[in-house]
Parts: structure tokens; sequence; C-alpha cells
């Protein structure tokens, strides 16, 4: 038989290709992690892994294909067993972009901490494809995405369709050629957008021409946030989700809609089947909830 704790250091082993790093990882001893092997490859009668330099063998990649699934089957199961369980207490980790956790999940966060006071919240800052990895591997709970594509195994729920504008003066002026001379040459407008480890720019790179800027630079930052300070600052033109506006207070440059970019769905995903908790119902309600709010005051 073999056991759970072997086949997840074998797992961890694999993925990092060093004994060492793996004990600090699983937190556990460096010959412990050795003794796992040992006993794995003594159950097994197989040998599985070849030390200098690391590699597994052949029945070490089969084997390794099997303990995937089962590890993850088996955090599957007990999340769905929690639910079953109206889990009261325990951990509920949910996956989200830096955008959404910022500006949509600080209320609900603290609207559940009321409510579950046994269930601790983790939070995974991480792109909303990093997201989806996440939620697939049961690593997390829940995952709030934006332009997520219904996939298999995983079940997509539109929450709000996100609109786009731009944040910053000048953008006219630009659009009709009126740009600020600089000796002899046109000063090239700079266009503020998320790097290209967010999935929106895979929706925002394709929609720029029709801003018909003859022109500009690209300006990359790694928030919304920080689109929006540099925006006010004068540098350029931040283009950024209509309903990021909303909590900001005096905002002292240009807000202009951009109806000729395409929308995008912002919602959540859950793998297909996934039993969901009465706390995670109730999270979901209180999100939906800020996000009306969001629409009112925009």
């Amino acid at each position: 038989m073999l056991d759970i704790h072997w086949l997840n250091t074998f797992v961890t082993l694999a993925k990092l290709e060093h004994f060492g790093k793996t004990a600090i990882k699983l937190h556990m001893t460096q010959p412990n992690v050795s003794l796992h092997i040992k006993q794995l490859e003594k159950s097994t009668h197989v040998k599985l892994i070849e030390r200098n330099p690391f590699r597994l063998t052949q029945a070490g990649e089969r084997l390794l294909q099997s303990a995937q699934n089962t590890l993850m089957e088996l955090q599957t199961c007990q999340a769905d067993l929690n639910a079953i369980n109206d889990l009261s207490q325990g951990t509920l980790t949910l996956a989200a972009s830096d955008i959404i956790s910022r500006l949509l999940l600080i209320s609900p966060f603290q609207s559940f901490k009321k409510e579950y006071p046994g269930i601790d919240l983790s939070l995974l800052n991480t792109t909303s494809a990093q997201a989806a990895d996440l939620v697939k591997s049961a690593k997390a709970d829940l995952g709030f995405v934006i332009a997520q594509k219904e996939s298999q195994p995983l079940h997509f729920t539109e929450l709000h369709q996100v609109k786009w504008c731009a944040l910053g003066n000048g953008l006219k002026q630009w659009q009709q050629g009126s740009v600020q001379q600089t000796g002899q040459q046109q000063e090239e407008p700079t266009l503020i957008l998320l790097g290209h480890d967010t999935r929106t720019r895979d929706l925002i790179d394709l929609a720029l021409p029709s801003l018909q800027l003859p022109s500009y630079r690209v300006m990359e930052v790694g928030s919304v946030d920080a689109q929006i300070d540099w925006a006010e600052a004068g540098f350029g033109v931040a283009i950024v989700p209509a309903f990021s506006l909303h909590p900001k207070l005096n905002l002292q440059t240009t807000i202009t809609p951009l109806p000729d970019f395409p929308t995008t769905s912002l919602g959540y995903i859950v793998r297909q089947n996934q039993v969901l908790s009465r706390a995670i119902k109730q999270l979901l309600h209180w999100v939906d909830e800020e996000i009306q709010r969001s629409q009112h005051s925009a």
C-alpha cells in the first residue's frame, strides 16, 4: 500500500528536482525526504529517481502521472466534503487578480469574517490565468477572474460586464493631431497600461487602434492603482476598467468612456460539479452586492 505522504513528497521532489528545496517546501528534514523516497521505492520494487544528475526513471515518470492525479482527486474530494458538511471551521482559499481583490473583495471579506469567524480566508493574489490553474488543481476553492473562457474542468459564472475608460488629459487633442511640439518633433502620447502578465492586455492591445492615435508609446505598470496614480500625475493616459474608478475620490484628470473597446466578463470560476458550501454562496452574494454598489456610484 502506497502512503499518501510518500506520494506527496515524491511529486514535490519531481517538481523541484532538489532534496533540500523539497524539505523546505514540505517543512521536513532532508533525511526524511530521502527516507520517503526509499520507502516508496521499496514498496513499488522499482528505482524511481537518479540522483546525479537528478532525473526520474521511466518507472518514476509513470508513477508521477498517477500520484499527481491521486493527490488532486483527494484534495478535490476534501473540498467537496467540507462543503457538504457546511464548513464552519477551517480555511477557504480564494484566488483573484489584483484589480478584483483590491476593488471588490475587501468589503465582502469584512462581512464574511463577521459571519464566519471560524473560517480563515486565504487570498492568493494572482493573474486570472494563474487563478484558473489553482482552481483546476483544487489549491483554491474559488477564483475571481476577468476575461475567463469556459474550459474543462472549470465552470465560469459572469458577475459583471466590464467597460473601459481612459483616465488622463489630452486624449482628444492627441486624436486630433494637436499634440505638443518639442523642438521640431511631435511628442508621442503615453498610454499607461498593465503589464503583459495580465489577461486584460489580450483585449486592450487589440482595441488600441480604435483610439486613432497616429503614434504612441506604452508605459507598463503592475496594478490599476499605479495606472491611476501615474495618470493623475500627468504622465499619460491610463486605460482602466470603469468600475476601478468608483472608490477614487476627487480625481483631477479627464475621464473618457471608451465605447469602442470590447466589454469583457468579470466573474468567478469553480470546478465543474463542485459542491459550493453555504459560506461560499454567501460570499458570492456579498461580492454581487459590492458590484452593484460600484455600478451605481460609477
